[in-house]
Order: C-alpha cells, then structure tokens, then sequence
C-alpha cells in the first residue's frame, strides 16, 4: 500500500427534505420537548475527483482554475494543520480533517491531487462537506483504518467544525453517494438508513444566480432555539418538528414505492410549509422573490410534479422534479437558455433488480458416497417446511420462484444433462397425474410453472468453484445474479426468506454480497471466512477486508474476529449464498484466460472476492437465519433432523 495510488470521488449533497431538521433536532441535548429531526438526502452526480497516496508530509495539489491558491502543503503535525485550519479559506477544510486523523489516529501524510471537480459551490450542495469526506476517506483507505462510513462522517464532520465554517450533520450524507438516505437527529445521536429507490427519479437542480446570506438566514433560526419564546417561535419548531417528521415519513414511502407525482407534490407542500412557517423567523432572506418566481413558472410547472427550494432555503438553488427523462432535458433546457441560470441533472436509479440465479450442480457429491453413485447430491430427499419430501433442488427452486426470480441457470456436468432434462423438464404422465389427489396436481402445476425457468450450461472440465461459476457469464448478460449452493438449503428466522433478505440488501447497495452467518472460533476451519467493519447500526452490513479460507481456530481468534454486542468471540463465515455483479464475472473470466488456479489447480472463486474487496465493491450481510449445508453424511443427518423443526 505505501507506493500505491488510489483513485476518488466523492459527490455533492442535496437535501430532499428536512433542510434545518439536523440543527434543531440537536438542541434536544437541552430542550427534550423538542421533535427529533430528520431529513432525506442525497448525494449529487457532480462531486469532486482525486487521486491520493501516502507521504511524509499532508499535502493537496489541483490545476482546477476555481482554486486560486494552486495546492498546499503541511508538516503532518497537529499544530501547523490546526492553525491553517482556523485561518479559513478552501484549504482550511482539508487541514481540519487531517488535524483530526493527526491528533485520534497513527497515520502518516497522505498527497492527494484533485483531477476534476464538477459540483457547484456555495449552492446550498455542500462542496466543503465533499473535500472533507474525500481526505477522510483517503486517510482510512491509505492506512487501512476500516472506519466505516459513519466513522468518516464523523471525522469529515468535526474537522469541518475545527474551522470558521459550521456545518450541519447533513451535510456529511454525501459519503454514501449518489444514494438516498434518512437521517435521523436526535440530540447528538445521529442514525442513517439507506432508501431503496423503486423507479428512477428525474430531479433537476439549479443555481438561481442570485445572493443570500446564509448566516443570517441560520442566525435568525437558531434565534427560536432551544426554547420558544413567542408564537412565531412556536411555529418554527413546529415546522421541523412535527411537520417535518410527517413530511420525511411520507416521502421515504414515497422514494419506496416509485410514486414519483406524489413526491413532487409532497416537495410542493413542503415549500409551502416552510414559506408560512419557517420563512417569518428571516423574512429579508427567505422571502426569495427568484426562487419563487422560478418554483411558479409556468413552463416549468408543465415539466414537472413540483419543486421547493434547497439547503438553508432563500435565493440560492432550487430543485425540481421533472416527469420523466425528457422532461427533465427540455427543463434543464429552459432553464438554461431561456431563464439564464445553471442547471444540472440528478437522476436517482433503482439498482438493477434481480431477475436472474445460477446453482453449480456439476460436482460428483465424493462426501455423500455411495448414494451419490446412484443420484446426484441435489436429488437426495428432504422434509420442506410445508411437510412434503422433496429433492434439495426441488426446495431451491421453490424458494428462488418465491422471491420472483424469473430466470434459473443450472450448471451441470454434460454427462448429466439427459438425466436432469428428463426429471426437471418431462411432465408427468397423464396416468400418474390423474392418480394424485387435487391438492397434490395444483403442486404438479406449479412445479411445471417453475420448470420452465430453468436453463442449463455446461461445465466441460472440473477446474473448481470459481470454474464452474464463470460457466454462466453468458446467462447472466452482465446482470447480477444471485448464486445458491445446490447441496445447502436456508431457513429464516423471520417472516422475510433468506434469499429475499439478500436481494433487497442489493436493492440499496448495489454491491456484490456475500451472505453471512456468525460461528463460533472453534468451527471456522469449515468454512471461508470474512473479516472486516460493520457499517451499519444494526451490525449486519460488514465493509469486509479480508477473506481466508478454513482458517485455524488460531488464526481467527488473533486476526479474523469480530466484535459484535449481541455475540462474543465469533466470526463470520460464508452462509451459502451470494449476489455476484458483472465485476466477479469479469476477476473470473481474466483467471480462466491466464489460468491462474490455487495450488488444487482450481479457479477459486475466493480470488475473486479478494480483488472486489480491493476495489471496495463487496458488501458481507448477516442473515437473520440458518443455512443447512448437505454435503456430508453428518450435516445431512443434521439437516434432515432439524430443518422443518
């Protein structure tokens, strides 16, 4: 890592709603009568790009015309970085950030050189909030700090805070990315969750090209907290308070289900709260006679389903949200050339959904001879849920069509093929079929409904897992795909399936996912093991790290474990189940070409994984469940024991 350069991009921010909400749900510390804030945010397409590498010294560089200064440099030292951070200025916000990795964590410099930026500034998007994430976000990768994304929140938050400016806990939303959050404020507790988008969303912002002045704006505010003091005052906490909380409540439900005309109205009644609730605390600013001249225009409101003003409000940007994808370039069209301002696109996407899973059958089944010389592993017999003896495939399939996935892919050995066109694919005689009981032919029918899902690749040589994976890159058509283990089944501890808790992980990551469960120290010799940091409250999304490979107990205990508050000394290993993008394939298919195998002389899907976590594009998820693996005559004896309990 010390001579490697990494690559950046960090994107501006723009408050949906709740503008105000992160200030004023803060001075519950003081006031507990006060309403919780909370605002939906979103990182921008426009941020900032960079490319950084350790040094001895803490240094930034740009050719970008915007900074007059040029580049700055600095001793890594705790006293130089905090003066030139309480000077004030563009690099003052760099400086503040490194004076807090200098003063909390043992890092070294880091030389960062901004490439490009394309966010506007001083346009209610939060382009200091940015640079402060992006060197909190060098300083973790460089030095391998596994802070999680919360943890360069806070560290982009408090050193913001070391110079003149002031920001607000939202403004740091944009180390997700261009992702919709929620953010809760609740005195200095501060929670985030990911919104999962159902249908793309056309937003257009804009710069009004006009001024305002936003400490005023703020100092005004902040006049009406902790305690109201008048009934103007009562209004505005009644504004972020409870009206916002049924705004924000609202809107997430709204980003959830894809009801893109019930959002740009709801953005419309939002203004209009603001405007007769909020605005009266600084009339002279927030009466903004451009941005309501623009959020009434007539041609714009043709384009879109509504619009409201954006960050601390008054004549700085506006956001719109347009009706579709044309709507949203004839707006910025307009919007450019006839009103004369800056506009700019956001276009939020659902992540490519689901639709398609593969299950490598083509292994002999070595630990389950001799049966498996008569029948392969994936038709041996098991009690389902539903008290039926089923083959393990036959549970799969049902449990994938359960989860609406439309198209199932089976690796198998060419051998194979006859045997399993003729059980999967042959309907049952009409003999046979008219001998079962009506209850028994509605589950023939559905059992044919879901055969037909079913596609077949072949798998010419036994080159390993990884091998037979890469088998169904063309099935896959560069979707991501969901990958199930054909000798395991999954059980949920819930009402929501394993598998659907996978995929709807995917929905709001849009990262490869290798499921997980937690094991005791002493079985990880058993399975591959990850290793990394939670992101999440909850302790279920793990940015992981590392990976290994039936690891001695030794080996897990010093550097594999993972610290959690509902369990002690436990690790996380593979569940069985994974969500593989298009980048997999791709680790994959370099390997098949360059025949790089372990040392079996296999294509190990495990390399794979190991490159995605290098490229920080592998998310592990906890499942709230068990997996059964079949594989072995003891966890088979196991699993049929216990698996309809």
């Amino acid at each position: 890592m010390d001579n490697e350069t990494i690559d950046l991009f960090v994107p501006g921010r723009l408050c949906l709603f709740g503008e105000h909400s992160d200030w004023a749900g803060t001075s519950r510390t003081v006031n507990s009568e006060i309403t919780p804030g909370c605002a939906i945010v979103t990182g921008t397409q426009q941020g900032i790009y960079a490319r950084a590498k350790r040094s001895d010294m803490f240094s930034v560089t740009s050719k970008i015309k915007e900074l007059k200064d040029g580049s700055f440099e600095c001793p890594m030292d705790l006293d130089s970085l905090s003066e030139t951070a309480h000077q004030g200025g563009y690099f003052s916000y760099v400086a503040g950030v490194a004076s807090y990795m200098c003063e909390w964590y043992n890092v070294g410099g880091v030389s960062i050189e901004i490439t490009k930026r394309d966010l506007p500034v001083k346009k209610g998007l939060s382009s200091s909030a940015a640079i402060c994430v992006l060197v909190a976000q060098a300083f973790n990768q460089l030095y391998n700090l596994n802070l999680n994304t919360r943890g360069i929140m806070n560290i982009a938050y408090w050193g913001e805070q070391r110079t003149p400016s002031r920001c607000g806990r939202v403004d740091q939303a944009c180390a997700f990315g261009p992702h919709p959050v929620s953010m809760t404020f609740d005195g200095n507790e501060m929670h985030v969750d990911q919104i999962p988008v159902k249908k793309p969303l056309y937003y257009v912002f804009a710069d009004l090209m006009a001024k305002k002045d936003t400490i005023k704006i703020l100092a005004d505010l902040n006049s009406g907290y902790p305690f109201a003091r008048n009934e103007k005052e009562k209004t505005l906490h009644e504004a972020l308070g409870e009206d916002n909380i049924r705004i924000t409540t609202e809107a997430r439900k709204l980003i959830k289900n894809g009801d893109a005309q019930g959002l740009g109205h709801l953005m419309t009644e939002a203004q209009e709260i603001f405007d007769a609730k909020v605005a009266p605390m600084c009339p002279e600013e927030l009466k903004a006679p451009v941005l309501h001249s623009v959020l009434n225009n007539t041609t714009i409101k043709q384009l879109t389903y509504g619009g409201k003003g954006v960050g601390s409000q008054g004549d700085g940007t506006v956001q719109f949200l347009a009706k579709d994808k044309k709507c949203q370039d004839d707006l910025i069209d307009y919007m450019s050339h006839s009103l004369g301002l800056s506009a700019y696109p956001l276009t939020l996407k659902p992540q490519r959904a689901i639709n398609k899973a593969i299950i490598p059958v083509a292994g002999f089944g070595t630990r389950l001879y001799p049966e498996t010389r008569f029948t392969k592993k994936e038709m041996c017999p098991i009690v389902d849920l539903d008290g039926l003896v089923k083959p393990i495939l036959l549970v799969l399939l049902e449990q994938l069509d359960a989860i609406g996935i439309e198209e199932i892919c089976l690796i198998i050995n060419p051998d194979d093929e006859e045997m399993y066109r003729q059980l999967l694919l042959r309907p049952l005689s009409r003999k046979h079929y008219e001998k079962l009981p009506e209850k028994m032919r509605a589950y023939e029918d559905k059992m044919t409904r879901i055969t037909k899902k079913i596609s077949f690749v072949k798998q010419y040589e036994p080159k390993g897992f990884g091998h037979a994976v890469y088998q169904a890159a063309s099935f896959t058509n560069k979707e991501p795909v969901l990958l199930l283990l054909g000798d395991t089944l999954y059980r949920s501890n819930t009402s929501t399936p394993c598998l659907k808790q996978i995929v709807d992980t995917y929905d709001i990551y849009g990262k490869s996912i290798v499921a997980l469960q937690t094991v005791g120290v002493k079985n990880v010799s058993s399975f591959g093991v990850f290793s990394g940091h939670w992101d999440d409250k909850e302790e279920r999304i793990l940015n992981c790290s590392e990976v290994v490979e039936k690891p001695t107990p030794d080996y897990a205990k010093e550097y594999l474990m993972l610290s959690r508050k509902k369990e002690e000394n436990v690790c996380c290993a593979a569940f069985g189940a994974y969500v593989l993008n298009e980048k997999i394939f791709s680790y994959l298919g370099d390997a098949v070409r360059n025949n790089h195998t372990n040392e079996k002389g296999e294509i190990d899907l495990t390399e794979a994984f190991r490159k995605a976590i290098k490229e920080k594009d592998l998310i592990g998820f906890l499942v709230d469940g068990k997996s059964f693996d079949l594989g072995n005559a003891a966890a088979y004896q196991e699993a049929f024991a216990r698996y309809n309990m």
